[in-house]
């Protein structure tokens, strides 16, 4: 430990020294190794883990680049951010979702908002499944093949621009005032507690593994135990939990946008 953070000092004093540059690469590399491995449990089988390693790693070194401790944030959190992001921007360029996906994903979206809307509480599965005019059996197996869709969308929700036109996942988002203005931190806070209490209000199932997921870091194998049901139920449950939130967020920032209007 005492290494490592001699090694930050040298670097921050001279960052032209390419050698602490490499051994803090080095040593932060496992963090890539994590995010790709979190990420890829949610992605189709043809999406190769390798491509994620190779793009959280370019993320990696631009923390490392980018990173200053005057701002009171762990680098390993700052790191995450802009590894995850890497990978992400990556996923978006080669536009790996079907859009056959995307529209299913955007159906169920609007069956889930449109119900909680009428009902005033979250909709039941056998609830959507009516309104889709499909059977109980055919809205889980459908929910499992959207768990692709449903992790990149989320990252997507309330993503800003970090000043490199790199995009992060607002439910990871860190305050950056090097790169935000103070319009833009007012506006990032605002949104951070819209998420939370969007996140207040989903079934207790689906907030606990929202939560176990993205805030304690626990793989959905793990998440399963704890709540005692399969990996792919969890992966379901993870699912609902976004379509609920994405089409709540989607509401709120409509109304917001008629609010102004008028």
């Amino acid at each position: 430990m005492e290494d490592i953070k001699k090694t930050w000092e040298e670097f921050l004093k001279n960052k032209k020294r390419q050698e602490n540059k490499d051994e803090l690469i080095l040593h932060y590399l496992p963090l890539v190794k994590y995010v790709a491995g979190r990420l890829s449990m949610t992605l189709p089988s043809h999406v190769d883990r390798n491509d994620l390693v190779s793009s959280g790693t370019i993320g990696l070194i631009n923390a490392v680049e980018n990173y200053d401790p005057q701002f009171k944030t762990k680098f390993e959190t700052y790191a995450i951010i802009r590894i995850k992001g890497a990978m992400l921007d990556e996923l978006r360029s080669l536009d790996w979702v079907p859009r056959s996906a995307r529209e299913k994903f955007c159906q169920l979206q609007k069956a889930y908002a449109k119900l909680e809307q009428r009902f005033g509480r979250p909709a039941t599965d056998i609830e959507v499944a009516k309104e889709l005019g499909i059977s109980h059996e055919e809205l889980s197996q459908l929910l499992q093949e959207e768990k692709s869709v449903a992790i990149l969308s989320l990252n997507e929700i309330l993503s800003f621009d970090d000043g490199e036109s790199k995009s992060v996942a607002m439910i990871n988002s860190v305050r950056d005032d090097n790169q935000l203005s103070p319009y833009d931190n007012a506006e990032l806070d605002e949104k951070k507690e819209m998420l939370a209490e969007c996140i207040e209000h989903l079934p207790e199932q689906e907030r606990i593994v929202i939560t176990l997921y993205y805030y304690e870091g626990l793989m959905l194998k793990e998440i399963g135990k704890v709540l005692s049901i399969s990996e792919s139920r969890v992966s379901q449950v993870h699912t609902k939990a976004i379509i609920r939130l994405t089409g709540k967020l989607k509401n709120i920032e409509k109304f917001r946008q008629f609010a102004v209007r008028a």
